[in-house]
Formats: C-alpha cells, sequence, structure tokens
C-alpha cells in the first residue's frame, strides 16, 4: 500500500482555518422537498419577534442565505431554515424560511421536518404518543404534534394558522395561455390555484412536464402579482405578497384524492404537496363545500409523495371566513454538513444556474 494512500486513510479531518466562517446544517427532507437546517455557526440575530429576525437577517446576512441555499453548497430548488427565539415564552423556538427568492412566510414541510429533528435530537423530552412542539413561523404560531411509537417518529401533523380564501374563480389574461382561471388563498402564504379541469392546457403535472411547469407557474404568478396589486394580509403587511402558483389535477392512483404542484419563490418546484398550499386548499374546499369539519383529503405531490388534509375548525378572521386546518406527513434525515465559507472564494456567496 503506497505511503499516500496510507495517509488518505488515516487523515481524515479538515481543519479549516480561523478566518473560515463554518456553519453545521442537518439535511433533511419531506416527501422529497429538501430541508437545510442550520444549527450552529450563522451569527446571531437581533429583534424581539420572528418577523423582526426575519428583517434583520434579510438586511445584514442574506449573502449567507444565497451560500446556503446557491450552488455550489446547495441548487436552484435548495431550502432552509434558521432557529430563533420564540416570540413569547409559551413557545419552544421560532423559525425562519429561505430559499432561492428569500424568505417565506410559511413552510409545512419545514415544520414536518423540523418537529421530527426535536423527536430525533431530544430538544424536547420525548414520550410515546403526541409530542406537542409550539413553533412561532413568520405568519404566527404553528402548533406541531409528533407522532412517536417505539421511540420513533411516524409521523407529524400540524395546525395551520387560520386559512381563508380571497376570491374563487378569478379570471387572469396570461401570455400564451389566454385566460387563465385561478382561486386566490392563504394558507401561511398566499398562492394562486389553478385547475387543470377549468383550464386548456397543453401540459400535464408530471415530470416530463417539469420545466414547462416552471415556466407558465412563474408566468401565472407574475400576471396575477399584476393583477392583484392588493394582495394584503389583514393584519400584517410583512405577510402581504403571493408567493406561488399550484397546480391542481387529478392523482392516477385511485386512493389519491387529487394532486398539488406548486411553482413558488423564483420558480422553486416544491418536490412535496406544500403544506401551506394545501392548508390554502382546505380553506377552498370548505367554502366551496367540498370537504366537512373532520374529513381528510390526500393530496400528492410530483414525486407521489402524499400529504393528509383536514379541517380542525372555522373561525373568523378578520373580514374573512377562515379555517384552521390540519397537515400530516413524515420527514427524514439525510446527513449532516459543516460548510466552510473560505473569505478569499470569489464564489463564496453562491450563484444559480438552472
Amino acid at each position: 500500500m503506497g505511503s499516500t494512500f496510507q495517509k488518505i486513510k488515516s487523515q481524515t479531518n479538515f481543519n479549516p482555518p480561523k478566518d473560515w466562517l463554518q456553519i453545521k446544517t442537518v439535511d433533511m427532507h419531506t416527501g422529497g422537498e429538501p430541508l437545510r437546517v442550520i444549527v450552529s455557526g450563522f451569527p446571531e440575530l437581533q429583534g424581539n419577534s420572528v418577523l423582526e429576525y426575519r428583517r434583520f437577517c434579510k438586511e445584514y446576512y442574506d449573502h449567507l442565505r444565497t451560500a446556503l441555499m446557491f450552488e455550489p453548497r446547495g441548487h436552484a430548488d435548495m431550502y432552509g431554515c434558521i432557529l430563533v427565539p420564540p416570540n413569547d415564552d409559551d413557545g419552544d423556538f421560532g423559525i425562519l424560511f429561505l430559499h432561492n427568492e428569500g424568505y417565506s412566510t410559511m413552510c409545512g414541510h419545514a415544520i414536518i421536518a423540523i418537529a421530527t429533528l426535536a423527536i430525533e435530537m431530544h430538544w424536547i423530552e420525548v414520550e410515546e404518543g403526541d409530542n406537542i412542539l409550539k413553533v412561532d413561523a413568520p405568519c404566527g404560531r404553528i402548533t406541531a404534534f409528533a407522532q412517536v411509537k417505539n421511540s420513533k417518529v411516524m409521523g407529524v401533523r400540524f395546525h395551520c394558522v387560520a386559512s381563508f380564501v380571497v376570491g374563487l374563480d378569478k379570471v387572469v389574461e396570461v401570455q400564451g395561455l389566454g385566460k387563465v382561471t385561478y382561486d386566490l388563498a392563504y394558507g401561511g402564504a398566499f398562492y394562486a390555484y389553478v385547475d387543470m379541469k377549468k383550464n386548456n392546457f397543453d401540459f400535464d403535472l408530471s415530470t416530463n412536464s417539469y420545466r414547462t411547469l416552471i415556466s407558465k407557474g412563474m408566468d401565472i404568478k407574475r400576471a396575477v402579482m399584476q393583477q392583484e396589486q392588493n394582495i394584503l394580509h389583514p393584519f400584517e403587511e410583512d405577510l402581504s405578497f403571493l408567493y406561488g402558483t399550484i397546480f391542481i389535477g387529478d392523482s392516477d392512483a385511485a386512493e389519491i384524492n387529487s394532486k398539488n404542484v406548486c411553482i413558488f419563490a423564483e420558480g422553486e418546484v416544491d418536490r412535496c404537496p406544500t403544506g401551506s398550499g394545501v392548508s390554502g386548499r382546505m380553506a377552498i374546499h370548505k367554502q366551496r363545500k367540498e370537504i366537512d369539519l373532520g374529513a381528510t383529503m390526500t393530496i400528492e405531490s410530483i414525486t407521489g409523495s402524499v400529504f393528509k388534509g383536514s379541517v380542525i375548525s372555522e373561525v373568523d378572521y378578520g373580514p374573512f371566513k377562515a379555517v384552521i386546518p390540519q397537515v400530516e406527513g413524515t420527514a427524514f434525515i439525510t446527513g449532516t454538513h459543516t460548510f466552510c465559507i473560505d473569505p478569499n472564494d470569489p464564489m463564496k456567496n453562491g450563484f444559480i444556474l438552472r
């Protein structure tokens, strides 16, 4: 055996210079959608609430978002989160969501993943049955229930914030598509919901249409943003923007109720059925009288992963008759990383090629 190879086998630790920033993460996925959980090394954020931490991060550390989400450490569809203090003593922790465009207001797949990780890392006292976590997202308090059996997480369900319909069967003119019918609803984030049955598209919701879905989804998002210039959350200006387009269609599986393909941020494709998107759908289906309290819908993603959605209760929320949705799914750990940022690296802040 050569002497160099012997050294390779015996010297496997890399010790970065002291002026290199080191950020440690636990990487996960929920239904195929990635989540990079930043657990240490990120500079401390200043503020007194999750929304204040979010504003501070956007202003002072956005280069670290791009460094961790963009290539060469990430990719165009990467997703991540930072854990911060909760808004009050009743909460367990707060969470900020990161992606290729910025900082979303709600992310169901991240809630499912972070509740799973809280059990795996024993951040709370773990017991058999439901383990409750109170998580403060930018959109508000999310209550998650991690189901543990024989010390293993079997799945997570969460109660989202009040979710409501802004309008049903609205119409927008989209270049290349003509008139597109959509519903506008909020499930922690605002989405334009586009039913394939109501629109004459020449593409489907399969992986074969992946690039077309990105292109057309973004075209619809931009057209709706131009038409709906007053997408307003009733209580918080920071939540008042359109996050994405969700295409709705039939699943090929008889036991699945329907399919979601979400195009969000700057053309990201959600690999899971989109927890906040399912939450908004529960509000739509309740308003259309297509789901009763306690009934469950199964919704599939472009990868074939499935979330369960239901309506827990109805609430008044500002001018809206809203619902409290429940979304259920599973998440898995894929690895751990220590990312190094060399201050002399000309690409240290990342780049994207799609």
